[in-house]
């Protein structure tokens, strides 16, 4: 069948359908078309909704509330450290060691038909500091800073598995798709500084890979892209092209930074709700602005021998989450809102997922990160930062209190396990919430996933149920219709 008029060109009177729309019957089809495309929540107006405009998309805003904490520094020991053998001090495992655990559901951990008696700690506890507080031998120099943390030991949360538990921990929903914390707290309050990325994130250096879920830990969801984290390269320049070619002028370069923000910039007054142009458009200024700011920023020769040393840049087996940790205060000070570190890689015993042996494995990681993490709580007190930087520690879900046969480690457990909160609006040497006298469940004072957001925001000085942004016709926050703040660790 001949059908030429099905190939024949657009007319030049409407070169696109959606011309012909606009122009047809004064206008009355792209109404109609306008109309259609709401319903379905694919056009957004330029309302509270939409980005901000793209020169302030970024600015610093004010808080719902009063609070001190300017920035968050958070330690994520990626894949699941053992609450029984880091913090959470249980003698009546001890005692039970070898025996069954009577109604244990086998479904509890990731693998059902490994399930074995329960097992003692292989490592020492000792109470230290004014609180009183239980640590572990792994962590000798975070013991002597324990008056500046509270201690959240019953949280728990509704996975057993790493990347769905890692969404979790990170948006609030144990699927892909949701703006992380990091993202919810830039797009709460922006930036204090306009040179170097709001919410950074730092993975393994050591080749272990990165955690499960990848980028989509840190990514922004729904929220406009500029919100999203920037992970620095664990190998090489920390940021690709940080350094302008050295056959360019800065004239130069700025002349073509203009032409393709003019360019741009008319695309997007046609289409205002296209809100990944409005962050590409940024990240180009801001890529220009970091090439004067950021290598200041990540250079650690500045600092220190004294410095260095108190991280413990001169430990081989920390000098490498030492550099990190470092380059975390160095950010926070520069007016980073939001820094995450990961310790370990991408599973078992290339992160804190001590299934074979927790021994080997949780002393390994501690000897990587205890010091790191006491230099930086020290280097932030002194400095007078400690009360303006949110300081939090934790994993995605904690083990089980079982030997997991065929070998000495555990399980993965998401009934219980211990987070940490220290600086800026915390009430430091609170010991909040338990576990039942094996540590396998929380059980008094049970602290969600949500309620941990919650109570992050809140010591931002953001309420959790005021934060909130539309998608697809719904107002979305990042503890959803759940969360309630933990008022005991708040000063």
């Amino acid at each position: 069948m001949n059908l030429p008029h099905l190939f024949a060109p657009p007319s030049p009177a409407f070169p696109t359908r959606r011309d012909f729309l606009r122009r047809a019957g004064n206008g009355f089809g792209s109404l109609a078309l306008t109309s259609l495309l709401a319903q379905e929540g694919l056009m957004r107006s330029q309302s509270a909704s939409a980005a901000a405009p793209v020169a302030n998309a970024m600015a610093a805003r004010p808080t719902h509330f009063a609070s001190k904490v300017k920035s968050v520094i958070w330690l994520f020991m990626n894949g699941g450290p053992s609450q029984v053998d880091t913090w959470d001090y249980k003698p009546e495992l001890a005692k039970r060691d070898g025996q069954e655990l009577e109604g244990f559901d086998k479904n509890t951990g990731f693998f059902t038909a490994n399930v074995g008696p329960m097992m003692k700690s292989p490592f020492k506890f000792a109470q230290h500091g004014q609180s009183g507080a239980w640590v572990s031998e792994i962590f000798p120099n975070m013991a002597r800073h324990v008056d500046k943390m509270a201690f959240l030991y019953s949280c728990w949360t509704d996975s057993n598995n790493h990347s769905p538990a890692l969404f979790k921990i990170n948006t609030g929903f144990a699927r892909m798709g949701f703006p992380c914390v990091g993202s919810w707290v830039t797009y709460g309050l922006g930036c204090e500084s306009q040179n170097l990325p709001a919410f950074v994130v730092m993975y393994d250096t050591l080749g272990r890979g990165i955690p499960k879920g990848h980028a989509q830990n840190w990514g922004a969801g729904f929220l406009p892209g500029i919100f999203q984290g920037t992970a620095l390269k664990a190998q090489g320049a920390p940021i690709d092209d940080l350094y302008r070619d050295a056959t360019m002028t800065d004239a130069q370069q700025r002349s073509q930074l203009d032409l393709l923000a003019k360019l741009n910039r008319r695309k997007l007054d046609q289409t205002p709700w296209e809100s990944e142009l409005a962050a590409r458009i940024e990240s180009f200024e801001l890529a220009y602005r970091m090439q004067m700011a950021a290598p200041d920023a990540l250079d650690l020769a500045k600092e220190t021998d004294t410095t260095h040393k108190m991280y413990g840049l001169d430990n081989p087996k920390a000098t490498h989450f030492a550099k990190q940790c470092l380059m975390a205060r160095r950010l926070v000070e520069r007016g980073v809102r939001f820094v995450q570190i990961y310790s370990g890689g991408m599973e078992n015993e290339l992160s804190w997922d001590g299934h074979a042996n927790i021994d080997k494995n949780h002393t390994g990681f501690a000897a990587e990160t205890d010091q790191p993490i006491a230099g930086l709580l020290q280097d932030l007190a002194e400095r007078g930062l400690l009360e303006s930087t949110l300081v939090i520690w934790g994993g995605e879900f904690g083990r089980l209190p079982l030997v997991q046969k065929g070998g000495t480690g555990r399980d993965h457990n998401p009934h219980a396990f211990t987070v940490w909160l220290a600086g800026g609006g915390v009430k430091g040497g609170t010991l909040y919430g338990a576990t039942d006298e094996i540590g396998h469940k929380a059980v008094e004072d049970r602290v969600s996933v949500h309620d941990l957001h919650a109570t992050i925001l809140h010591l931002l000085g953001l309420d959790h149920k005021r934060l909130t942004y539309r998608s697809n016709g719904r107002d979305f926050r990042l503890t959803d219709v759940y969360g309630n703040v933990v008022e005991a660790v708040v000063a």
